[in-house]
């Protein structure tokens, strides 16, 4: 029987996947018009089973070399020579293992075989050139030669890669009259252009572009629920379960916006974790309630992708500030590739382009990234510590006292903020309310803004708690008219969510202004609208 796979290459036969063969066809398409182009995905986006099944759908047109800088050693990168030899040594052990995929011919690969039997073998100016030894090899094969490079970013930081890419975009240049390599697709976290920023932060300025001859790669790598449905699809023909594949295919992509490891890691906590608790078996856990409890584990649980978000958000403090400014102000950014900072976060996955504006990237990073946040304000925000005192206080039954919780926010904003200003109000308001509810619900809820409501004037705050949905409204005082209209927007959004009380958080500069929680009742539904 199959299994959900989120650590290392993807077999179709034993695990279960996406079928990506659409994909598969178009990235063939490119490799067909022989270009030259760059996979560049945040961590686990499943660039290395792309690189698989891609060369198994290459293997019969062409030779395909599928190699891997991971774990190459620093003096691999040093000199060109050491890359070539690295190369070529690379492309020996791949084709001494007999792939179906190389297939290179007799005359191929006896030279292949025969380059590192003499120790003088160097690429050096009139021995054995880089060059001259990648157009006698792609001479002598019957085939195109494809060579697809994973891990990229491994060789990043040294001036000697960029040579090695000068010289392979030279040799392309001149294809008509000196073969070389047919394709070459280079795959890693870090675009070309970026090669300098990977180890060097501070000096993000710096552009290098060795790559001018790559195409952009435009084929989507993220899932949508068609996608994801393929995959339930095959995990339901062996377990028939029962469960409604439409329904957590939606739910997959609405949290994850189509992460590959996001996906694959939360069916394979549903399946292996959920099923398992009390009360729980494996057709509950393959319902909504059971989606939401691998939610709040694999939020709390710590794994390579999380690690390495955590690590960027510390070292890329400019690109943070962004996050931050989108999450807790609603400010709209526009999405300009060209600025680095916003290149950056989209680069590793962590933003996406929203009708022309910054969102984070799906639901779950954006927790994560408030959790990140969230630690930072647990040491340093007394708004925090006042929502752990007052926890017991809001859960009752296993659900959250609302009304209550806005009531006390507002005593507790104003006795520590209230002398801070109407500017502090507008800015800082809402990333307060977040704090306050954090500890409330840690462990056990999490909550997420919806990204297609938040402005500068209106953020949705959606909590899940045990199953249950709170959605509270953040927004910012412009008169009556206004919040007439804040009440309909909510009211409308209510209905989308099947949901009979919503909440409103108003913050008020007024010098007349009234803290208060008032109940209302509009098209059947009830508000409890707090003014602070």
């Amino acid at each position: 029987m199959k299994e959900f796979n989120v650590t290392g290459t993807c077999f179709p036969d034993k695990h279960y996947m996406v079928d990506i063969s659409d994909r598969l066809t178009q990235i063939k398409g490119m490799v067909d018009k022989g270009n030259y182009f760059c996979i560049n995905k945040g961590r686990q986006y499943g660039k290395t089973t792309t690189f698989s099944l891609l060369s198994k759908t290459l293997a019969s047109d062409y030779s395909v070399f599928s190699i891997s800088f991971e774990g190459a050693d620093t003096p691999s990168f040093e000199s060109l020579d050491s890359i070539g030899r690295m190369l070529f040594k690379s492309l020996q052990e791949v084709a001494r293992r007999k792939s179906s995929t190389v297939n290179l011919s007799d005359k191929a690969f006896k030279f292949l075989d025969g380059l590192f039997k003499h120790s003088i073998f160097k690429f050096e100016k009139n021995i054995f050139d880089v060059a001259e030894t990648i157009s006698e090899l792609c001479r002598l094969n019957e085939k195109p030669i494809v060579i697809l490079i994973d891990e990229v970013d491994q060789a990043s930081n040294y001036d000697s890669f960029l040579k090695f890419l000068g010289l392979l975009r030279d040799m392309y240049l001149k294809r008509d009259g000196i073969p070389t390599f047919h394709s070459v697709i280079l795959a890693g976290v870090y675009d070309i252009k970026n090669l300098k920023l990977k180890l060097r932060p501070d000096e993000e300025h710096k552009y290098n572009s060795p790559w001018n001859i790559a195409v952009q790669f435009k084929v989507r790598m993220e899932f949508d629920a068609a996608d994801i449905a393929t995959m339930l699809t095959d995990y339901e023909s062996e377990h028939n379960v029962g469960f409604d594949i439409a329904e957590i295919s939606s739910l997959l992509e609405e949290y994850t916006g189509g992460y590959p490891f996001l996906v694959s890691r939360l069916c394979q906590i549903i399946n292996e974790d959920v099923a398992n608790l009390t009360d729980y078996d494996l057709k509950k856990a393959w319902t909504k309630q059971g989606f939401l409890e691998a939610v709040k584990i694999i939020l709390q649980e710590k794994n390579t992708l999380f690690d390495d978000m955590s690590k960027k958000l510390f070292d890329y403090s400019e690109m943070t500030e962004i996050l931050k400014q989108v999450l807790y102000n609603g400010e709209h950014i526009p999405f300009n590739i060209d600025n680095n900072q916003i290149d950056l976060a989209a680069m590793f996955g962590f933003i996406k382009n929203n009708n022309g504006a910054v969102a984070i990237a799906n639901r779950i990073f954006e927790t994560r990234i408030y959790n990140n946040f969230a630690f930072e304000a647990s040491l340093n925000t007394k708004i925090y510590s006042e929502g752990s005192k007052d926890k017991i206080l809001f859960i009752k039954n296993n659900e959250l006292d609302m009304p209550l919780i806005l009531e006390r926010f507002i005593v507790h904003f104003n006795d520590i903020y209230g002398d801070k200003g109407s500017k502090f109000v507008e800015n800082e308001g809402r990333k307060y309310f977040l704090f306050f509810i954090k500890p409330i619900i840690n462990g056990t809820g999490n909550y997420y803004v919806e990204s297609q409501t938040r402005d500068e004037r209106r953020t949705d705050v959606i909590i899940d708690y045990l199953g249950h949905q709170y959605v509270v409204e953040l927004k910012i005082w412009h008169g009556e008219k206004y919040n007439m209209n804040g009440e309909s927007q909510l009211v409308d959004y209510l209905d989308s969510l099947h949901q009979d009380t919503g909440y409103m958080l108003t913050f008020n500069f007024n010098k007349n202004k009234s803290s208060e929680v008032r109940k209302t009742e509009l098209n059947g539904k009830t508000i409890y609208e707090a003014f602070i």
